[in-house]
């Protein structure tokens, strides 16, 4: 899992050069226009984990002490409390420089002269055209659930002027008790204020339930529910039954992967397809020598991840990665003064995407 490098489009028009003899390069550099020529990498497939895990925080009323004793409620909460629900979680593919895959291209003059299309972190992306820079969505927002009403607003006088809490919780139930009276009066027409009209009495009926909750909660507590999103990287390295991901607690919520105190979420990644490489040949060997001075891509394999989580599957997909295909080469041929190619390539693979001559 690494930090993603939010990626930018860099043209590099070489004015006299072709391509030449690509050589891997071990060590880092700084992508762009060097003495020899333009160096690029080819991309490995990583994901962005976007989890969504609900956060519902339990709160006592202030006269939990009197629930039983004046409305003879039973098992109220006495203490704060979170549990924590795991709610999605999604992967989106993005590329990054693979370190192993990195080349140039060489400058030689009396050549054409080819438009290089780099990302920001030097990642292949066209030749000779303009390429479609790929970019991650946005994070989903947090949503803050509703907050509760001030129970202070549904109090009368009386109440508010109560000199003990013994006292302010008696009138709060008695208080209770007279709207519950009031909605009854309504529902059977005995009021001396029933509306006629169907919508002004549910208006009315809302209003007192409304009210009866608010000073309950007083005695029962109160929830709150709140929806958190979290993100981190993967990068699988290979084919792997149980990949620990992150861990995740239902009172503590999302958790690093060493942390203990949560189940693990892991990843299984199998490779779908295996692709063939050259049979080692002489005639092959003198074609490959002769297609050395090419431009180098990826042919990703399809593969298949899943994600779990307490005997639950989250993710079940199939995706093309760049790191469990091949590397094969565009003959140099494509690009002669005869032969101006077009060549896209999909950034999170470095798969070729569309080859127009």
């Amino acid at each position: 899992m690494k930090r993603l490098i939010q990626p930018l489009i860099i043209f590099f028009v070489l004015f006299t050069c072709s391509f030449a003899s690509a050589q891997t390069e071990v060590e880092p550099f700084v992508p762009g226009s060097t003495l020899e020529g333009v160096c690029y990498y080819l991309p490995r497939t990583a994901f962005r984990v976007t989890v969504i895990a609900e956060k519902t925080t339990i709160r006592p009323g202030d006269f939990h002490k009197y629930a039983d004793r004046y409305l003879r409620l039973q098992d109220v909460p006495t203490e704060e409390s979170v549990r924590w629900n795991l709610k999605s979680i999604t992967l989106e593919p993005f590329g990054k420089p693979d370190k192993d895959k990195a080349y140039s291209i060489k400058i030689k003059s009396k050549t054409v002269a080819p438009l290089v299309g780099l990302s920001r972190d030097g990642i292949l992306l066209s030749i000779n055209c303009d390429a479609q820079e790929s970019f991650l969505p946005d994070l989903p927002k947090p949503e803050k659930g509703a907050a509760p009403e001030n129970p202070r607003s549904y109090m009368t006088q009386e109440i508010l002027a109560a000199g003990s809490s013994a006292k302010t919780a008696e009138l709060c139930a008695q208080e209770i008790y007279d709207i519950r009276d009031s909605k009854n009066a309504l529902i059977r027409g005995e009021a001396d204020n029933t509306p006629k009209d169907g919508a002004q009495l549910k208006l009315m009926l809302d209003q007192l339930d409304k009210q009866a909750a608010v000073l309950e909660s007083l005695f029962s507590g109160t929830t709150q529910t709140d929806t958190e999103v979290f993100s981190l990287f993967y990068d699988p390295q290979q084919e792997s039954d149980r990949d620990i991901l992150f861990r995740f607690s239902q009172k503590l919520g999302v958790l690093d992967a060493e942390n203990l105190a949560g189940e693990p979420v892991a990843a299984s990644v199998k490779v779908l397809e295996t692709i063939p490489t050259t049979v080692p040949s002489e005639e092959a060997a003198k074609k490959r020598a002769k297609m050395e001075h090419g431009v180098y891509y990826n042919v990703p394999a399809r593969t298949k991840i899943s994600i779990n989580y307490g005997g639950q599957e989250f993710v079940n997909m199939e995706t093309p990665v760049a790191q469990f295909g091949i590397v094969e080469i565009l003959s140099s041929t494509l690009f002669d003064k005869k032969t101006t190619t077009q060549v896209t390539f999909f950034q999170e693979t470095g798969g070729t995407k569309d080859v127009m001559e």
